[in-house]
């Protein structure tokens, strides 16, 4: 008899239909006006032959040969072992590790979305059972939003975060804004995810909304389905990593024409003239008019002049999307942004200013943010040892060396033991083959999985996980107003546990089960956090109690929050006396004396243009003469679920595709459903052609998330059969201020592929011995 579970992932809400025990399908539910297809996808993976069904131990590890500096990770066998033996293995590896090289050699910075979920949170129960274990090595920031995290507190005050319930919704956007330019562009694809879960899909109707008021839209990005069809965009195709000397010509050109706004720059911003001196070309000679900017960017003189005049004559919003930020210099588009917003006269008006992320989460432009929901809790980290997330290979490989990172001078740990959980550096990381020489360097790396992917496959000791359809727990997304039971869908599969199970027992090993648990079982765990968030909020949330929240397949919705927010954009141009940022001046600092002070050559007082290292106008570009955009998959969120159904249709020949420009093609004898190579001096890949001039010409479009598939594993070099862009990407820092990732900052050449083409075994589990 067929049975119907709530089900809530980061891409959605949905119904799964399990009979007998067996998961049938995946449902979306009837209220959603646009789910996402990744769900009905998930399954084809539920138990597909990639499950990590055992614990597992690298034959190689458990033998005792050398650990430190070998070439085996990625290429050896396994041994499946008990899961007794695998909790001692781990625990006595980590008493070892501890009392010979200290706390801070443990690495638990374990970066990665997981799986939606309140209580199973995969990084939340790793870092609470390590710093009760004595503390680890923590990463900072996101590869995401690196360069935006760390440039934004400095600029316009406040938390990271904080700009999400600052900037306008979408609601007030078709209400009140006539003008939209989105640098990077507002791909829906991006939309259909929401971390930590969403009930509704509701930017693409919002966005509908405000194509039906009037509001016109400029795409400016080098791929035109940035944009959806129906916002009728014009299109502006900028040379990648060209943002922000596009904003730079058309702030002269406000300048100069005495377009901006004058007032508000005065009163509510510090540091405004020594930029003017900037644009001008008094500080270096170069005036960074409409001239300058178009022949940087490849956009026309008439088009500078055009989107100057019409940001300053009409009540205009300025949105960034996150992808410009990763990139070589990715703090400056960001911090330009935010100046030219200033200069147009519309920041702090309603429905105009300044905006970044749109589209890029479902909930982003759609709530300011939802109440606070009662999560694990965290102990506090004994370890005050941090790395920027995306600088982990420079840590593997350089333990002892110095770095800059936002006015702090950092020495890099010298790691020994790797804890990874609801994640895949294999997929994030930039430059793989230069992540996979330093991934040799640690004694031992132990992963939490459900699925034989790449990380797993270069582990040492593999624990197998329950995925979120084999447990419980419950839902809370970023800004989504909504609490959705997630019970239980099926058993897990083989002998995995679920994150919780294991380090309690691992805690029980180490002498600290009780304080670890608490006691509690999980259901007692996911039944505690809910009561804890009915009574945070109160009589007015009218939250039923426990048992009917548990039956109910919608979930139940959260009290709206109301403005105005600290920090407010409207508040500061009413009276900037009353209402400072949270910045040194109190105002926005198109300035920073705090920035100017670090000394930096790569990141200076206020922003400007930096020429990237490679783009479609270096030396390099004779070489490889395509501008490589690892942008976000439609198929899939990241890495999650590429062995899912949705994410398998979308391959060619069982290959990521790759889109390329007709002109470029043609050039190149590429045909469509070719598998192509594309490469540089990093690396190479197989990938599908597919032909489209809604990417321009010198641009190709190859997105993250494809399971890395090294031909040679362990093999520095070795083609990937999979069509992973990493293989391609520099692993530098965006700059000595965030240390970023600067994926974006690539190129490449590709060509057909007339090698022997072998079977994708991205999907195929290592050898195991039992």
């Amino acid at each position: 008899m067929e049975r119907r579970v709530p089900v809530a992932t980061h891409w959605g809400s949905f119904v799964a239909v399990v009979d007998s025990g067996q998961l049938v399908r995946i449902e979306p539910p009837g209220d959603d006006p646009a789910p996402s297809p990744i769900g009905p996808g998930m399954v084809t993976a539920a138990e597909d032959s990639a499950r990590v069904l055992r614990p597992a131990v690298r034959k190689g590890w458990l033998d005792g040969l050398p650990r430190a500096g070998e070439t085996a990770r990625g290429a050896d066998a396994f041994v499946e072992v008990s899961w007794d033996d695998a909790l001692t293995l781990v625990s006595e590896e980590l008493r070892r590790v501890r009392a010979q090289h200290g706390d801070s050699a443990v690495f638990g910075g374990s970066y990665g979305w997981a799986s939606a979920g309140g209580f199973h949170n995969a990084q939340g129960q790793l870092q609470r059972f390590l710093a009760l274990d004595g503390g680890y090595t923590d990463s900072r920031n996101t590869y995401s939003t690196a360069a935006l995290e760390v440039i934004l507190p400095h600029v316009i005050g406040g938390a990271p975060w904080s700009y999400q319930s600052r900037m306008p919704m979408w609601d007030e956007i078709a209400e009140s804004c006539e003008l939209v330019v989105a640098f990077g562009g507002l791909a829906l694809k991006n939309s259909q995810v929401n971390p930590g879960g969403l009930a509704r899909h509701r930017t693409r109707d919002l966005q509908r909304k405000c194509r039906e008021a009037g509001v016109r839209f400029v795409n400016v990005s080098p791929i035109r389905s940035d944009t959806a069809d129906f916002l009728d965009a014009e299109w502006l195709p900028v040379l990648p990593n060209t943002d922000t000397a596009l904003m730079l010509g058309i702030a002269h050109t406000m300048l100069v024409n005495d377009w901006h706004d004058e007032d508000f720059l005065t009163r509510c911003c510090e540091g405004f003239d020594r930029f003017a001196s900037y644009l001008t070309g008094d500080v270096d000679g170069v005036v960074k008019d409409a001239d300058w900017a178009a022949r940087i960017t490849g956009i026309s003189r008439d088009s500078v002049l055009d989107l100057a005049r019409r940001l300053s004559a009409q009540r205009s919003l300025i949105m960034v999307n996150y992808a410009i930020q990763r990139a070589d210099h990715g703090e400056q588009p960001i911090w330009m942004s935010v100046v030219l917003a200033a200069m147009a006269g519309s920041l702090g008006r309603p429905g105009c200013g300044w905006g970044a992320g749109y589209a890029t989460m479902d909930a982003t432009g759609v709530a300011p943010g939802r109440p606070s929901v009662a999560s694990m809790p965290r102990v506090a980290n004994p370890v005050a040892d941090f790395i920027p997330v995306a600088r982990i290979a420079d840590t593997l490989l350089e333990p002892g060396a110095t770095i800059d990172y936002d006015g702090q001078r950092l020495t890099l740990p010298d790691l020994r033991l790797i804890y990874w959980c609801g994640g895949n550096p294999f997929h994030h990381h930039q430059d793989l083959h230069r992540l996979t020489r330093a991934w040799q360097r640690p004694d031992t790396v132990v992963v939490h999985e459900a699925w034989w992917n790449t990380t797993a496959k270069f582990a040492d000791i593999v624990l197998p996980v329950a995925t979120s359809l084999e447990r419980d727990d419950f839902a809370a997304g970023f800004s989504d107003p909504h609490l959705i039971a997630m019970p239980k869908v099926r058993e897990p599969a083989g002998e995995a546990r679920t994150d919780h199970r294991i380090f309690a027992a691992l805690a029980a090993r180490l002498g600290y089960e009780r304080e670890f648990t608490q006691s509690r079982s999980e259901i007692d765990w996911v039944r505690h956090l809910y009561d804890r968030t009915r009574a945070n909020l109160g009589d007015d949330a009218a939250l039923p109690d426990f048992d009917d929240f548990w039956q109910r397949a919608r979930g139940v919705e959260l009290p709206a929050l109301s403005g105005p927010f600290p920090g407010s954009f409207e508040a500061l141009r009413s009276d900037p006396q009353r209402f400072p940022l949270a910045t040194p001046s109190g105002r926005i600092e198109i300035f920073s004396e705090t920035i100017d002070s670090f000394g930096y050559d790569d990141c200076t007082g206020h922003p400007a243009w930096f020429e990237p290292v490679e783009w479609l106008r270096a030396d390099l570009a004779d070489r490889f003469p395509l501008h490589l955009i690892s942008n976000q998959p439609a198929s899939r969120l990241h890495s999650q679920y590429d062995n899912g159904g949705h994410s398998l249709a979308s391959k060619i020949h069982g290959r990521e595709p790759v889109t390329v420009n007709p002109q470029d093609a043609a050039s190149r004898g590429i045909e469509n459903g070719m598998i192509v190579r594309v490469f540089n001096d990093r690396g190479s890949c197989l990938a599908g052609a597919i032909l489209s001039d809604a990417v321009m010409p010198g641009v190709i479009q190859l997105s993250t998330g494809a399971w890395w598939d090294p031909a040679r594993p362990g093999h520095s070099g070795t083609l990937d059969r999979h069509g992973n862009p990493n293989t391609l990407t520099r692993d530098r820092g965006c700059s000595r201020l965030s240390q970023g990732p600067s994926a974006h900052s690539a190129l490449v050449d590709v060509e057909v592929y007339d090698g022997p083409v072998d079977e994708v075994l991205a999907f195929t589990p290592p050898h195991l011995e039992h």
